[in-house]
């Protein structure tokens, strides 16, 4: 199976992460319980590195903090020498506190407003400019050292798993236009900002290197107009992000090399046929790649309810934990990781929230889940705990950190005095 490669391991029948089994670790902090795996997270970005550097030397990778801004995850990316990609005010916030450099962090914003802008001006980071408006305020703003700023650029083209995440094309609210990227060069220049690279993103969790390709051709068509607007040659050029993962175990795994061989190459057969000058760093911004299989969200069985038409496995994770399959519809693999070797049943694995919605699974064969069974919900690292919520009331879950047989908490489980943190009632309301 392809989770098998991951750092998952099955012992007879009990499923484990790294060294420690599932269950103890359930036991140990409760659940619902979210599980990262250390080297897993290591291994993804040593690989996709090497996999470009051997090609092109130039090659930085910016992670894509939004698919986990948890500090020990922050750190352990910045360890492995990668730079950050921010899109908040929150996600700079977090960059400090987990040890990055000014300069290693892009902020990268959409319909940003200009106490966002000033924040950004203030931790010194690059900025990614993504219309004219922002160009615009961003220029007025009182600066006392270079503002160091990059371009993003719609490239026309867009892909992804799901509507929701395509951030190219027509209908995309991202990004400046053809018509206005030379425009938008000239403005930034006028107002003394210093145009250091461009941007785009297509879409997110895209497996076939091809839909990238034209998106990549169109992009540094309309990148060698901006460079020529401004004069000067690039640092980096930033192709994105939107490396999926398989999901189902028919999903295709990504051929890394392969990949790698058909951005790199697209790259600089566009580079030079569009005259863009000397050897910027050739940018990747992947969040889900580096960390989705590196997690899981373990969940108990409490509830077996079998009907005249279905048979409802009852967790008590439910999609404030976890909303991707109720948002996006997300296939995510469930091992049974008590009792692997169980024949197989179809059933609905549910959670306990006030929604129909709150389903992780439909007609989905397992080994038969008893009450008290641990199951574990894959690659749930990118897009988990950080859409997560209080909804119904419910206080978000733990994180631990897993290193070979070695946990620890990242994120300690709140509490119901978490819900009411921040609230108060209005002096005329108390009886």
């Amino acid at each position: 199976m392809y989770w098998e490669s991951t750092g998952l391991i099955q012992r007879g029948n009990k499923l484990y992460v790294g060294k420690i089994e599932c269950r103890s670790l359930a036991e140990e902090y409760g659940t619902p319980l979210y599980v990262m795996n250390e080297p897993r997270i290591r291994d993804n970005i040593q690989r996709l590195r090497s996999s470009f550097t051997e090609l092109y030397e130039n090659i930085r990778i910016h992670y894509a903090c939004k698919a986990n801004s948890g500090l020990a995850v922050l750190t352990i990316v910045r360890q492995e020498g990668c730079h950050l990609d921010a899109v908040s005010p929150g996600e700079i916030y977090l960059s400090q506190k987990a040890g990055f450099k000014p300069d290693q962090v892009l902020f990268t914003g959409n319909n940003v407003k200009d106490q966002e802008l000033s924040f950004a001006l203030k931790a010194n980071v690059r900025i990614t400019l993504d219309s004219i408006s922002e160009i615009r305020r961003l220029s007025r703003m009182p600066r006392s050292e270079s503002t160091e700023v990059a371009i993003r650029i719609n490239p026309e083209v867009g892909a992804g798993h799901h509507d929701h995440v395509i951030t190219g094309g027509r209908n995309a609210k991202f990004g400046i236009w053809e018509e206005q990227a030379r425009e938008a060069a000239t403005e930034a220049e006028k107002g003394g900002l210093e145009i250091k690279g461009v941007h785009m993103h297509i879409g997110s969790g895209i497996l076939d290197a091809e839909q990238f390709l034209p998106a990549i051709r169109r992009f540094m068509e309309i990148a060698a107009e901006v460079q020529e607007a401004c004069g000067n040659d690039f640092e980096f050029i930033d192709l994105g992000g939107g490396i999926g993962v398989p999901y189902k175990p028919t999903d295709p795994v990504l051929k890394l090399d392969d990949f790698a061989s058909k951005i790199v190459g697209t790259f600089l057969e566009a580079k030079e046929k569009n005259g863009i000058g000397g050897s910027p760093f050739l940018c990747l911004e992947p969040g889900r790649y580096i960390v989705a299989d590196a997690g899981l969200l373990l969940t108990e069985v409490n509830t077996i309810k079998k009907t005249p038409h279905r048979t409802f496995v009852g967790v008590d994770a439910g999609f404030n934990d976890l909303i991707r399959p109720a948002m996006y519809g997300s296939y995510h693999h469930i091992l049974n990781s008590t009792n692997m070797a169980a024949p197989h049943r179809e059933v609905d694995v549910v959670g306990p929230l006030c929604e129909s919605g709150d389903v992780f699974a439909r007609d989905r064969k397992l080994p038969e889940p008893r009450e008290g069974d641990i199951l574990a919900i894959l690659n749930a690292g990118a897009y988990g705990y950080s859409m997560s919520s209080q909804y119904n009331s419910r206080p978000r879950p733990a994180e631990v950190l897993v290193s070979d047989s070695e946990s620890e908490v990242i994120r300690k489980r709140e509490g119901l005095h978490n819900l009411v943190t921040g609230q108060s009632i209005p002096s005329r309301l108390r009886d």
